[in-house]
């Protein structure tokens, strides 16, 4: 930025030790102490223009070095500095000219070569910045700047394993750098290596604890780890740090989204958006937020802006279809998908979706197909069992064992378990499924075994999650098996349930409220118990409760009569035999009323809006469980139609318990 000092002139030193130490009214005096005795002083002429820049005055500035220029047209440091006023002023293409009119006259000039390759990244020329940033470190290996946005470009460049090398080096230099360690950690987390990637994080906050992007960083870090209290304490302080910081904002709202606080995340997306109107990320987290609220003519229009400014966005189009296929679209959905799934093949999520709208279309043959990416889920990796044994195709296995896995949830399990006998039929089958469900399936016809998940495995040859049988076996819609039953309640148990339950009088009903809290979608599929005020007072009707889990406690509305012995009800088993001494299960989608549909026993569905795919479009009852019911909102959220439905039809029904259908 200096000078060097004219020999002789003691004054000018002064001013310079003045400017030095940052008192630039002392030093400007100096400076025109020594042009009002000689004029061409070039030194002090550029030291005021020097000066000029940094007191905010950029066009003052320039005036002063070209002057200088002009007395002494090869001082390189004039033509630097000149070059970052010219930036300054947004005259890019000048700087440039002017950083290469330094380097001509002195080609050691460190700060020079840097700058100049800021100034070629920002114009797009990615060759010539990292030419000039090794130029740099060539006269000196150990320049820490340098060195430092050589490794942010090649990160950019998606050289990560050289530029990790390089931020390792300029950290060994200047082990206080904060930008570096947080960098670093950027480059660890898209690497995947989170241990590493957390220390880099977390040194950057400790160096520098107003850093408001290494907490946005870790915070989006913390999200990814499922560590969502600590990751929403990183966001928060981010956005009180810097209080105009739109990514942490959005960063945040996502992450509300996914805790299950879509209101919250409405606000700060929303608050994202007015500081930066065209943030496409922060259109589809709002998109995301409106539609877990289940407002999803808002969150559709949210999707289509975000798209109109980005066309070919693999996730707004695969978010676009998910929406669709709320809204039964399901053509419309699949479009999207396939859209997305152009613009980027190896899309895991739009694939998945893709299948589950195939499915709910009734295309089963593509759809199971399909189904088969939702092992390259992240949310599904961590239970993908990596079994060395091979995946079966459906064809004879002769004396080798077959290990048959549950891969979901109980639901999905008491789905799809119906498959195992046929299976199991003239072949070895060891069956694998959560600890719960083992005393009920253990009664599943041909199989040499049955295993609760996480206990030791018997040696076995073939594998096959249960959800991809219908994959291996070519289910069609058509070909779903349609046995009335394919489990039955152990049948002591089911007679001491009879038993107990005789004392109520008229239609025993049992009801399930709620599902697991943890699943995505369970604002808008479970019922507060407050609204089954609906069925308060039925004559006839003697409710009995299936709930488990914390909505058990649940206030009961004023006039409905539950009865509650769910403390014994300590597996499936015993849920079973409570469920086969009654006459109907009421349930919203859960475990429950597959297990009713799978007993045989009548089940009324209660079925949000933006149902899942097993239910199919515009029917009633199901290809699955030929004793289920469906009862569908006619708008999302309206529940209260649905519960008037039911209530109308149970008084439709026969004061003597007769088969409900």
């Amino acid at each position: 930025m200096y000078a060097e000092e004219s020999p002789g002139f003691a004054s000018f030193e002064a001013g310079l030790a003045h400017h030095r130490a940052g008192r630039l009214p002392q030093a400007e005096a100096i400076y025109r102490q020594i042009l009002a005795s000689e004029p061409d002083h070039a030194d002090s002429i550029h030291l005021l223009g020097v000066a000029s820049f940094q007191a905010g005055q950029p066009d003052k500035a320039l005036d002063f070095i070209i002057r200088a220029i002009k007395l002494r047209p090869c001082t390189g440091v004039y033509y630097s500095n000149m070059a970052a006023v010219l930036r300054a002023l947004g005259r890019r293409d000048e700087a440039v000219a002017s950083y290469r009119e330094a380097l001509l006259h002195q080609p050691d000039n460190l700060d020079a070569h840097n700058q100049l390759g800021i100034l070629l990244g920002e114009s797009g020329d990615a060759a010539g910045e990292e030419a000039h940033y090794r130029l740099a470190l060539r006269y000196d290996p150990d320049h820490v700047d340098a060195r430092f946005n050589l490794a942010n470009l090649l990160v950019r460049r998606k050289h990560l394993d050289d530029a990790i090398g390089d931020f390792r080096q300029v950290l060994r230099r200047k082990p206080d750098f904060a930008a570096a360690h947080s960098n670093l950690g950027a480059v660890l987390f898209d690497l995947s290596a989170f241990e590493e990637c957390e220390r880099c994080y977390r040194e950057a906050v400790r160096l520098n604890p107003a850093f408001a992007e290494a907490y946005n960083n870790l915070g989006i870090l913390l999200t990814k780890l499922g560590r969502f209290d600590e990751a929403e304490a990183g966001l928060r302080e981010a956005c009180k740090l810097k209080s105009c910081f739109p990514e942490a904002l959005n960063n945040l709202g996502d992450l509300l989204r996914i805790r299950g606080r879509p209101e919250e995340s409405e606000v700060c997306c929303r608050e994202a958006l007015r500081l930066k109107p065209d943030y496409v990320s922060a259109q589809l987290n709002l998109g995301n937020a409106l539609r877990e609220s289940g407002r999803f003519h808002e969150a559709e229009a949210c999707y289509r802006e975000a798209l109109d400014r980005n066309p070919a966005w693999p996730e707004a189009l695969s978010n676009l279809g998910s929406l669709l296929f709320d809204l039964g679209r399901p053509d419309e959905a699949i479009q999207s998908f396939r859209t997305a799934v152009s613009q980027k093949p190896d899309y895991p999520d739009a694939h998945s979706n893709l299948a589950i709208t195939l499915l709910l279309a009734g295309q089963f043959d593509e759809g199971w197909r399909e189904y088969e990416w939702r092992w390259k889920q992240d949310k599904n990796k961590p239970h993908l069992r990596g079994f060395s044994q091979p995946l079966w195709d459906g064809g004879d296995i002769g004396d080798r064992v077959l290990l048959l896995h549950a891969e979901q949830g109980f639901g999905d399990t008491l789905q799809f378990c119906r498959f195992v006998p046929a299976i199991a039929a003239g072949r070895r089958v060891v069956l694998e499924v959560q600890r719960p469900l083992v005393p009920l399936l253990a009664g599943l016809p041909g199989i040499e075994r049955i295993v609760a998940h996480g206990d030791p495995l018997p040696p076995f040859d073939l594998h096959c999650p249960l959800l991809s049988l219908p994959r291996v076996l070519g289910t069609t819609l058509e070909t779903i098996p349609q046995q009335a039953s394919y489990l039955r309640a152990d049948p002591q148990r089911a007679a001491a349930w009879c038993q107990r339950i005789g004392q109520l009088d008229g239609l025993r009903v049992g009801l399930v409220w709620a599902g697991n809290q943890a699943m995505g979608a369970d604002r808008r599929r479970s019922i507060p118990l407050e609204r089954f005020s609906e069925l308060s007072d039925m004559p006839g009707v003697s409710f009995v409760s299936l709930q488990k889990g914390p909505a058990a406690e649940q206030s009961r509305p004023p006039g409905l009569s539950l009865h509650d012995w769910t403390e014994d009800l300590h597996d499936f088993g015993e849920t079973a035999a409570l469920i086969e001494a009654l006459d109907l299960v009421i349930s919203v989608d859960t475990a429950v009323v597959h297990l009713a549909g799978a007993l045989g026993r009548p089940v009324w569905l209660l079925n949000r809006f933006d149902r899942c795919w097993r239910w199919l479009l515009n029917r009633y009852d199901s290809p699955w469980y030929p004793t289920l019911r469906q009862f569908r909102q006619p708008q999302p959220g309206d529940w209260c139609r649905v519960l008037q439905d039911v209530r109308a039809e149970l008084q439709k029904l026969s004061p003597t318990r007769s088969t409900v259908q």
